[in-house]
């Protein structure tokens, strides 16, 4: 006998690593003897390929039509790349669970084995405002292109020779089974990931059932990450910054204890505020705002409204 009288309605877009991840919480509910159904949605940020992330500004981009769904009932849980989830949700919505962290390193991808980005008179392509800024930063003789898109479409544009490698997150590429074309991990003490990179969040609205939401967390969250995440999350809300930001945050916990680097840097790779807070997994939230509001006195106030003037005259 099911253990709900409905199937779990997932949402979920429709490209293959985000169909990855559905599949993904689709096994662990099933495993846990959860009947379950995929339901597919195309989002604003799937609709427009031509346009960088900070021209059509990126709030809910790739979240707000399975966010609409929660709300009417049409779906029960919807799954996201965390990255891609904005720092603050409407009052009548909650981030339920978090999956187990893949690694959350930057990478570069090319077909030419021997590329790195210490090559000259290079082309790399990608669509983060941070991976652009840090280049410039440490590897400035790369030049950058903009490469919107699914992991699909990129590594067409790159096989069309549009880009010499690609800089992505190693979560998206392992999940597709793309590891063969990594050339380069790059240092997490350099290129710090954007905020919930390598996790996958599962969102819900508020008024879903109530055992089944605790059901559900249940099976999903991962413990460590949830911590990690919602301090960085926390960062970024204080920040006020979403994926057109060149900001960076990477907590990780031991021993009960949370540590957190996270900042900001210009769009010319020029300036960087970098700091690291550590307390108690327990203060999770409030170090992180701690984090953001140092790193905003500190400077980052002035680079940020430094990125939005700039980003206005695009």
């Amino acid at each position: 006998m099911a253990l709900f009288d409905k199937p779990i309605r997932i949402g979920t877009r429709g490209s293959k690593l985000a169909l990855w991840q559905a599949y993904h919480v689709e096994e662990k509910l099933k495993a846990a003897g959860l009947e379950t159904e995929i339901v597919i949605f195309t989002t604003k940020g799937d609709k427009i390929l031509d346009v960088s992330l900070s021209k059509i500004g990126s709030k809910g981009v790739f979240t707000e039509e399975l966010e609409e769904a929660l709300r009417d009932g049409g779906i029960d849980i919807a799954v996201h790349s965390a990255k891609d989830v904005q720092s603050s949700l409407a009052d009548d919505l909650e981030l339920l669970a978090f999956l187990e962290r893949e690694n959350p390193s930057d990478v570069v991808l090319s077909f030419d084995p021997t590329f790195s980005l210490n090559r000259e008179n290079i082309v790399v392509g990608t669509s983060s405002t941070r991976r652009r800024a840090l280049l410039k930063k440490y590897y400035p003789h790369v030049k950058t292109v903009e490469a919107r898109g699914n992991l699909q479409t990129r590594l067409q544009k790159m096989e069309e020779k549009q880009f010499d490698g690609m800089l992505l997150a190693y979560a998206g590429v392992h999940r597709m089974d793309y590891v063969k074309w990594i050339t380069q991990t790059l240092s997490l003490d350099q290129f710090i990931p954007a905020v919930g990179q390598g996790s996958v969040a599962v969102e819900s609205a508020r008024n879903l059932d109530v055992a089944k939401r605790e059901k559900l967390k249940a099976i999903l969250n991962h413990e460590e990450t949830a911590y990690c995440l919602k301090t960085e999350r926390a960062f970024l809300r204080t920040m006020e910054g979403g994926c057109s930001i060149p900001s960076f945050a990477l907590a990780s916990l031991h021993d009960g204890k949370i540590s957190i680097t996270g900042g900001i840097i210009s769009l010319d790779g020029q300036q960087m505020i970098k700091e690291t807070f550590s307390g108690a997994a327990a203060e999770a939230e409030s170090l992180g705002q701690k984090l953001a509001e140092t790193v905003l006195e500190k400077g980052g106030k002035e680079i940020l409204a430094d990125i939005r003037a700039q980003q206005k005259q695009l």
